[in-house]
């Protein structure tokens, strides 16, 4: 593969306006979570209504996800890029000023269906921009956008909420976008259009159907006691109906609008199945230490970001080594390392308890966030590098997809079992707060005394702290369980052979 000196020139423009198109979309996911609260007080929402704030991007998200491969071939790449840049820097603008609930939620959705081709077309670029041998470097400056987004967003939106209102956590990307936006149509170049494509209209519904019920059920589960109540069951069955008919459709009609010879491809599949799981281990994490912080550890929203942030620093530093060992080492053995990683730290997070220090806490996220980094850019790597370049756009937006998909399970099981499990603990620890016990009765004449209701009250709250720290703990252990059972799937992927020996004439042209 051989780079035009034209492009040479203006590739430098063309990743700063990838990368922030990417850092645009990955840090929305995450950068208004902690301003929910004010968002509620300022739309007079309740607690169940302001949660479609994130809901409704997710959704909307992964529903257009799938359709960008069409969107690209049919009206050029340059095209939707610059379009999907400008709808995402208006729908933030809307959301900035946004003044009733269900103007918020609107414009969310939006938000969501114009970004949600920015990362799977800025991975496409970054792609068509290197030559094979150059794919890791690329994908390690590509991936950084990626995975500091979501690790970033609470610290930045806790920063931008505190210093001055939740509605610049929506205009923060005004400036980003414009400039993305002017980079792209002055320097990216036309791509072909293929005009007589048709929309495969009922595979998008069905498609669109399990994945909007999917959502649903697990941001509605958690309220409604999951499938003690009828609704779960009928989003459960509409998403089995969805993904089922979108499956059969996608397999037997002529010209579905994914196409079908992309899940023969044993590396894709496999980078599928594993993306679904950094989904799950990276945002299912924050989703536990950023309560585990404010609520059970007493720190400010500004300082638990602060102590979040070091994650994201072991996530560039391994970026920038696995761009470069990707190359010179076999893929599969750097995803294994990360992986290893991974659960080191998750098994060290299942130790926690509130006494543990800050020096604790950021030595874990870095080493998780250093196993991210060697997971995401192998992953990518060589999932793309056996995949014809027709077929590149398609495969980035089934990843972004799944991607999607294993965050939005992974906070909703983690979050759910958190719950369950701090309710079962404090049922199992409250057996030993009687009269019979030499404990209690020493606590007579205390303000923890059992004979008196606020006594009660003192003890009954310790008992909920120590069962939501056992809850914490089983969460971490169960996520580190997951990171180790994934470890096989390495194996289930084939190193490409032009991985082995690089071109020294491209490696020469960086």
């Amino acid at each position: 593969m051989s780079i035009s000196p034209e492009l040479l020139r203006v590739r430098p423009i063309i990743v700063a306006c990838a990368m922030m198109a990417t850092v645009m979309q990955a840090l929305d996911t995450t950068i208004a979570n902690v301003a929910l609260p004010y968002m509620q007080g300022s739309l007079g929402a309740t607690q169940d209504q302001i949660n479609w704030v994130l809901t409704s991007y997710i959704v909307a998200a992964a529903i257009m996800t799938p359709p960008v491969g069409w969107l690209t071939s049919r009206f050029g790449r340059k095209t939707v890029f610059v379009i999907s840049v400008a709808g995402f820097t208006a729908a933030s603008m809307l959301c900035g000023i946004a003044s009733s609930l269900n103007m918020m939620v609107l414009c969310r959705l939006l938000q969501g269906v114009f970004g949600a081709a920015l990362v799977p077309l800025s991975q496409s670029v970054m792609f068509d921009l290197y030559p094979r041998e150059q794919q890791g470097s690329a994908m390690a400056m590509w991936g950084m956008g990626v995975m500091l987004g979501p690790i970033l967003g609470p610290t930045l939106g806790g920063w931008l909420t505190e210093t001055y209102n939740w509605r610049w956590v929506f205009f923060v990307n005004l400036p980003f976008g414009i400039i993305t936006m002017i980079g792209f149509i002055w320097v990216l170049p036309a791509s072909e259009r293929v005009k007589e494509m048709r929309f495969d209209w009922f595979g998008f519904g069905m498609l669109s159907l399990g994945i909007g019920a999917l959502q649903m059920m697990l941001d509605r589960g958690e309220q409604v006691d999951w499938f003690g109540a009828g609704e779960i069951w009928i989003y459960t069955a509409l998403a089995l109906i969805g993904f089922y008919l979108f499956a059969v459709h996608t397999f037997t009609a002529a010209k579905p609008f994914i196409d079908p010879s992309l899940f023969r491809d044993r590396n894709l599949v496999s980078a599928l199945v594993m993306m679904f799981i950094v989904g799950i281990v990276l945002l299912a994490t924050l989703a536990l230490l950023t309560p585990y912080l404010q609520g059970l550890m007493g720190y400010p929203v500004l300082t638990a970001g602060l102590i979040l942030g070091p994650r994201g620093i072991g996530t560039m530093m391994a970026m920038m080594v696995v761009g470069r060992l990707v190359g010179r080492f076999d893929p599969r053995m750097l995803m294994l390392f990360g992986y290893v990683l991974t659960a080191i730290a998750l098994f060290e997070m299942s130790g926690f308890t509130p006494d543990v220090s800050q020096f604790t806490l950021i030595w874990t996220g870095v080493v998780q966030g250093f196993g991210l980094g060697f997971l995401f850019v192998p992953i990518q790597t060589i999932a793309f590098a056996t995949l014809p370049g027709h077929q590149r756009t398609d495969g980035a937006a089934l990843i972004s997809l799944t991607r999607n998909i294993g965050s939005a399970v992974g906070i909703s099981v983690v979050t759910f079992l958190l719950i369950q499990n701090s309710a079962v603990s404090h049922s199992e620890l409250v057996q030993f707060v009687n009269p019979f016990s030499s404990a209690v009765r020493s606590l007579a004449g205390t303000v923890m005394d059992p004979s008196t209701m606020s006594g009660k009250a003192v003890l009954n709250a310790l008992v909920d702290r120590q069962a939501a720290i056992i809850a914490y703990a089983d969460d971490f252990w169960l996520m580190m369980w997951v990171a180790i059972a994934a470890m096989p799937i390495v194996f289930l992927m084939k190193r490409p052979a032009a991985m082995v020996a690089p071109d020294p004439a491209h490696a020469a042209m960086d």
